[in-house]
């Protein structure tokens, strides 16, 4: 006679191996994360350097490109530009590294990352369809700052204003009219701005007051 009731003990299955793998695969992740950001900046922070001290090497014929952007200027305008581009860099920079290195831990950690992926798609939709606007602002500011249109202390005008730069950054442009009044203009809204302070600009002559009191009063006169 044979006993059905004899039963062998089941041993868990050794997941030391599959954990030891993923542990190790977020360690690699997040250290290759960590390595690219670090490169990503030093690069960035040189070249922001570079641009800031006017150096001679972005002038050779196959940066003739980037002249608009990399042109020599004054100082203190040429040193404001580079920290604003170097800003813009390093934040993109950030973003994508994150956003990568998030998604390798993550699969690492064996979690489907197609459902959050889908999800973050969907939500950036929606939030790019609510932020337009806000979105048309910085990318205004983006290429203002890269083409050089204006910058801190030129006299510029626009349909609204007429006044000095005071503050600019990538969504507002603070500009001082000539009667002392702050104006905050939205860069997605400056549809045409002219530069007084870049060209040759020659402001109108105004007759003295004499001349124009006594211009009408000579015609009726005749």
């Amino acid at each position: 006679m044979f006993s059905m009731t004899t039963t062998e003990p089941i041993t868990p299955p050794d997941m030391s191996a599959v954990s030891e793998i993923n542990v190790a695969g977020v360690l690699i992740s997040l250290g290759v994360g960590i390595a690219l950001w670090l490169a990503a900046s030093f690069v960035i922070s040189v070249i922001t350097k570079r641009i800031a001290e006017g150096s001679t090497f972005f002038k050779k014929p196959y940066f003739r490109w980037a002249a608009p952007a990399l042109r020599a200027l004054e100082h203190e305008r040429r040193v404001q530009r580079a920290h604003t581009i170097g800003a813009l860099l390093r934040s993109v920079v950030g973003v994508l590294i994150s956003v990568l290195t998030s998604v390798y831990v993550l699969k690492n950690l064996n979690v489907d990352v197609a459902p959050i992926l889908t999800s973050v798609g969907i939500l950036g939709i929606a939030i790019g369809f609510g932020a337009q606007q806000l979105i048309r602002d910085f990318l205004a500011g983006i290429f203002i700052t890269i083409e050089d249109q204006y910058g801190i202390g030129d006299i510029i005008e626009t349909s609204e204003v007429v006044g000095t730069v005071e503050a600019m950054n990538l969504r507002i442009t603070r500009v001082r009219a000539e009667d002392g009044t702050i104006w905050y203009l939205r860069n997605g809204e400056i549809l045409r701005v002219g530069n007084r302070s870049q060209g040759t600009y020659i402001p109108p002559v105004t007759p003295p007051e004499g001349e124009a009191d006594s211009a009408p009063q000579q015609k009726a006169g005749e």
